[in-house]
């Protein structure tokens, strides 16, 4: 390098002395107009050049150096963009069961994690005498039945008056709705499961005083998990019902591939984000409610793209933005070509090139920040 550096500093020298030692002389030939002389001077300076060129090449070591490299082909594939967002697991069949009644909590036949059927009796509350008006009620409606129907059987006959017959249909019909009204208000005090599912936490434990607001158990479905979240509204159009969503989930190290089955028609002023519903199979039964989620949705795809590596790319001075390319020799090693590109879409570490790269062309994937132009390669 120390002999570089002087060589061409003797070469500065030269043309320095030439064209200043001679500047008037070179003026006067080129003033002449003299073909022969003026050829005559440009081959001198041309034979010097070319000695100083090959004096370089001799003691140019960093050209003449081999850089170890590493190179891959530009592939030819298809393309897909994401849209990256962060969403929470849920289920619609996450619910808290209530009572309706107030009273003392007389029953309870559920245990935490008991899988339970639709409509199955988990508890009940102590009816306060409810089932005892139910049965004098249900006696009393029993004789205004058996009354009514003589009674009718008689007005059939033409015997007694319209009035006899009217008042026995009332007060049956009366009798009726008396024993509904009590009968609603006993099935209250049984507590029952609203869907399939498994009781996943007894919040009141039997005997105790319970009443409407206060929960009981809670029972869980996960068999229909999905993930919500929120897009920007640019996205509107882009995201349809059936999009296929890759659904990662960290805490469990897995991927699961889910459906768009919800797309909001309502804008949220205050972020513009409209929300989406991912319906997520649950196979392994893995996944729970608040579980955080990353979902990637394509929203960009370019068949026959080129691609190459995000992290080969660079930029120079000029914010162009470049890639070194192996120029092969006589089918041997090659020589590194800076080449400038325009890149597309960056996902998975990969960034689209919409040109500059042809298919196949070998570029540098490693040590291409150690190289520059014209260096050989090995590879």
């Amino acid at each position: 390098m120390i002999t570089k550096k002087i060589l061409l500093l003797s070469f500065a020298t030269l043309v320095l002395a030439a064209c200043g030692g001679k500047e008037q002389g070179i003026d006067a030939i080129i003033a002449s107009k003299d073909l022969k002389a003026i050829q005559a001077k440009r081959s001198a300076l041309q034979a010097d050049i070319t000695k100083i060129d090959a004096a370089l090449a001799t003691l140019d070591t960093t050209k003449a150096a081999e850089a170890l490299v590493s190179v891959a082909p530009v592939q030819d594939t298809v393309f897909n963009h994401y849209l990256e967002v962060q969403g929470n697991v849920d289920t619609k069949e996450n619910l808290i069961v209530y009572p309706q009644f107030s009273g003392t909590l007389v029953a309870l036949n559920v245990i935490a994690g008991q899988k339970v059927s639709k409509g199955q009796v988990l508890g009940k509350i102590d009816d306060g005498g409810l089932g005892q008006q139910v049965a004098q009620l249900e006696t009393q409606l029993a004789l205004a039945k058996t009354t009514f129907e003589r009674q009718k059987r008689l007005w059939d006959q033409k015997i007694g008056s319209e009035i006899q017959y009217l008042q026995a249909q009332t007060n049956m019909l009366s009798q009726q709705k008396a024993v509904s009204q009590v009968k609603a208000q006993l099935a209250k005090t049984v507590i029952t499961a609203p869907f399939t599912g498994v009781v996943d936490e007894i919040i009141t434990e039997k005997g105790s005083v319970v009443a409407p607001g206060q929960g009981i158990v809670r029972v869980v479905n996960l068999n229909n998990m999905y993930v919500s979240t929120s897009v920007p509204e640019s996205y509107i159009g882009k995201l349809k019902v059936g999009t296929t969503v890759d659904v990662e989930l960290s805490s469990l190290g897995k991927t699961y591939v889910g459906k768009i089955r919800q797309v909001a028609n309502n804008i949220n002023p205050n972020n513009r984000t409209f929300s989406i519903e991912v319906a997520v199979p649950n196979n392994e039964n893995l996944l729970r409610p608040n579980q955080v989620a990353k979902l990637k949705i394509i929203d960009y795809t370019a068949k026959n793209a080129l691609v190459v590596p995000t992290g080969v790319i660079q930029q120079d001075g000029q914010n162009n933005q470049f890639v070194f390319v192996a120029e092969q020799v006589n089918g041997k090693k090659g020589v590194a070509k800076k080449v400038v590109i325009k890149t597309g879409q960056s996902a998975n570490n990969y960034t689209e090139i919409l040109s500059g790269l042809t298919a196949n062309e070998l570029i540098v994937t490693e040590g291409a920040a150690t190289i520059s132009e014209g260096m050989k390669l090995n590879f």
